[in-house]
């Protein structure tokens, strides 16, 4: 692990970090711009591996390490934000109804809990996907220009 990491990694991760966390709260807690992030984060991997001569496995291999780690720590992100929030289900005196969220089931408990599994489940979910489908495109682009992978 200490590998996938050196100082100028070390750099990079601490820039995601913020700006991960920046476009959280750009969001005001949905992680909209998160998702969107990821396709800049799936272009920026890519370019600074076939930079530095990645072979084509490996590149891949990496790609989906750091699309992970991107999805990990959204996940925490929201996990942290929207977890306090699930203690309302318990609560028999919680109004769920004039939470702020869109009923998008029509009733309170059941459009509450959905709003739960999507910010905190599959949002994270989608960003992994947008980082893959952004390094994929840029790695299809580059090897359009360059077939020999040189």
């Amino acid at each position: 692990m200490a590998r996938l990491f050196n100082l100028k990694s070390r750099w990079v991760l601490a820039l995601f970090v913020f700006l991960d966390t920046i476009c959280v709260g750009m969001g005001m807690g949905v992680p909209f711009f998160c998702i969107l992030f990821g396709f800049v984060v799936g272009w920026y991997v890519v370019r600074r591996l076939v930079v530095a001569g990645t072979d084509l496995p490996r590149t891949l291999d990496r790609t989906f390490f750091y699309a992970l780690v991107t999805a990990a720590y959204t996940l925490v992100v929201m996990a942290l934000l929207w977890g306090p929030a699930a203690r309302m289900l318990s609560g028999p005196d919680a109004d769920l109804a004039n939470f702020g969220i869109p009923l998008i089931l029509y009733e309170p408990r059941p459009s509450f809990i959905g709003w739960l599994v999507l910010m905190i489940v599959i949002s994270p979910f989608l960003q992994l996907l947008t980082t893959l489908f952004g390094a994929h495109l840029t790695l299809l682009l580059q090897l359009r220009r360059n077939p020999s992978g040189t």
